[in-house]
């Protein structure tokens, strides 16, 4: 695998964080997940949902922490005592990468900080994960994906117009800040890996959800930059394309997403309006976006006439952009889905007809592999113990004190 004979030290919890060990884990990096003994990842509680044992009743395991810890193995040891950071500090002189997203500090007063640990292993990769970043007038703050959609300016151009039923801002159906700054660290930890192969040399990596929110902003923050004037909510509607939005057709909705001239002619000789395409005010998408509020009506009157498959099915057919609007079960039906593999059976010690998301990495050479269920809490300690050399009186110490469970 690509990531074969990679070793990580996962001390990460919720969803950042373990998103990034787990992508790393599917590309065949052995990720340690290190949880508090008794209780775990914050996310193993997250419900309902939770994963239905053979008897079809609920376990402890929720849905959420299964989404993001497969392939990992679980040791949980207790870092408020010195005997468990000296554990930590053993098992991080054999690795290659540590994550952890403790708040700023935090790591220091137990002596795992990343100066500390790099003394003992100079390639260490440390990547240190936090809401505002380890510098700065907000670095002491916790940081929650809700508040960083917030302040990172996304929810101020999701949801409804305000001048319209409904306006108002809105956040992301799903933890965007998180699952970014998961893949961003992802990218970053891959580089300084690169870089410690060519010369020994680990380094450490600061990734902030607030960093990765602003960065996500894409064109709409080079708009603002570029204009000065501030973006605000569209709705189903695009910034910068038109016609790019929800319709509704006679029997449903459908998305309509028109990206160049071409496509809108092609779309005009579908709806029967060919002149619009010859109309100086929506001849260009410069045009169309400056005339929007008089062209979406038209093009929305014009789609309620027909059914929504037969828009679709003539609308695909000419190679114009469109789709439906699915609910997570049409999605998980909609043949391409299935044809891409995009979910993924994972026994699990509970369950063994377990499905999870599945990755989206396809590799030709080194493809993803689903080697190990989300693993219960301390699953494999005394696995981990072992390969560390511990010998089996030292374990049997360590699990009688409650240092590791």
């Amino acid at each position: 695998m690509a990531l074969a004979g990679v070793r990580i030290l996962d001390l990460s919890r919720v969803l950042a964080g373990p998103w990034c060990t787990q992508t790393l884990a599917d590309l065949g990096a052995d990720v340690i997940k290190v949880e508090r003994p008794g209780k775990g990842d914050d996310t193993r509680s997250w419900g309902p949902p939770y994963l239905k044992d053979q008897d079809g009743a609920d376990s402890s395991e929720a849905a959420y922490y299964l989404g993001a810890n497969r392939n990992k193995r679980s040791i949980a040891i207790d870092i408020a005592k010195p005997e468990g950071q000296a554990l930590i500090r053993r098992l991080a002189a054999s690795v290659d990468v540590l994550v952890e997203n403790f708040k700023v500090g935090d790591l220091a007063r137990y002596g795992l900080d990343a100066q500390t640990l790099q003394a003992a292993n100079p390639g260490l990769v440390v990547c240190s994960i936090t809401g505002f970043g380890q510098t700065g007038p907000y670095k002491e703050r916790a940081g929650y994906d809700y508040a960083i959609q917030g302040i990172g300016g996304l929810m101020s151009v999701t949801g409804e117009r305000d001048d319209l039923p409904g306006g108002g801002p809105q956040k992301v159906g799903v933890a965007v800040a998180d699952l970014f700054t998961g893949m961003y660290a992802c990218v970053a930890i891959l580089a300084a890996l690169r870089h410690r192969d060519a010369t020994g040399q680990g380094q450490t990596i600061d990734m902030a959800l607030l960093d990765t929110q602003v960065a996500m902003l894409a064109n709409l923050g080079a708009n603002y930059l570029c204009t000065g004037q501030t973006p605000g909510r569209m709705g189903n509607a695009h910034q910068n394309i038109v016609p790019y939005q929800v319709f509704e057709a006679a029997d449903g909705h459908l998305i309509l997403a028109v990206g160049n001239d071409s496509q809108f002619s092609k779309f005009c000789r579908i709806a029967d309006h060919p002149e619009w395409a010859l109309d100086p005010r929506f001849a260009s998408n410069a045009a169309r976006v400056q005339h929007r509020e008089t062209l979406a009506p038209l093009i929305a009157a014009a789609l309620k006439a027909r059914p929504r498959d037969e828009w679709l099915s003539a609308l695909e057919s000419a190679q114009v952009p469109c789709g439906p609007i699915n609910n997570l079960a049409q999605t998980f039906a909609d043949p391409q889905v299935q044809a891409r593999g995009m979910t993924a059976p994972i026994p699990h010690p509970l369950n063994p007809d377990l499905r999870l998301v599945a990755s989206p990495i396809k590799l030709s050479a080194t493809p993803v592999s689903y080697r190990q269920a989300p693993p219960t809490l301390g699953q494999h300690s005394q696995q981990v113990l072992r390969e560390a050399g511990l010998d089996e009186m030292e374990i049997a110490s360590l699990f009688k004190t409650g240092i590791v469970a």
